[in-house]
């Protein structure tokens, strides 16, 4: 857990973001298009949150949960309509209770899934579906190669993140190659949605 500046430094970066006229709400644009308006969103991993906050000005009943004190120090300041938590996604099921449970959409960006410690990804993606309400949608972006991640190799491939999904409950509803809706074209970034059976 990280008592430093980090969370400071990336609320910086997308506010310039925002101030230059790019658009930084496609994860939300593209979760509200899933669920409807007032519909209960878990961001999970949520840093310094810009898409539970935007989802929160939308109508959207929404929890921020992250790890690192900084990023949620941050998210904190830019609003007071998210429920926020500090807590470790791979004790999701152990450390949050009822807070975490019943969601109509669980979002995972900012390549959360393969930033998880090694050996939990599993664990972490069955906890996420487990919050689920039946019905309900899984949304997460991540890098597939190291010129789309922070890192030097990608730990998690498709394949894998799939099966996990599948054991969890869940079923591949769409694939995307960007938040804005352009169609998966096999390359390093990919954006799946999976939903949980209603029944």
């Amino acid at each position: 857990m990280s008592g430093g500046s980090d969370g400071e430094r990336y609320a910086t970066q997308f506010a310039r973001l925002a101030a230059s006229g790019a658009d930084v709400h496609g994860e939300a644009t593209l979760c509200a298009s899933l669920v409807p308006t007032g519909s209960r969103v878990l961001d999970a991993g949520c840093g310094t949150d810009r898409v539970a906050v935007r989802l929160a000005e939308l109508g959207y009943e929404c929890v921020g949960l992250d790890s690192d004190a900084s990023m949620l120090a941050e998210a904190m300041r830019a609003s007071d309509d998210v429920s926020w938590m500090l807590g470790d996604l791979a004790a999701l099921d152990r450390t949050a209770g009822d807070l975490v449970d019943g969601f109509h959409l669980v979002v995972a960006a900012g390549n959360v899934i393969p930033l998880l410690a090694e050996g939990t990804e599993e664990r972490v993606v069955a906890a996420l579906a487990a919050s689920l309400l039946p019905g309900g949608v899984l949304v997460a972006g991540f890098g597939l190669d190291a010129d789309h991640l922070p890192l030097t190799f990608a730990p998690v491939d498709l394949p894998s993140y799939d099966s996990w999904c599948t054991a969890a409950g869940l079923a591949l509803e769409q694939r995307l190659a960007t938040w804005s809706g352009a169609p998966y074209d096999d390359g390093g970034y990919a954006v799946n949605v999976h939903r949980r059976p209603t029944t």
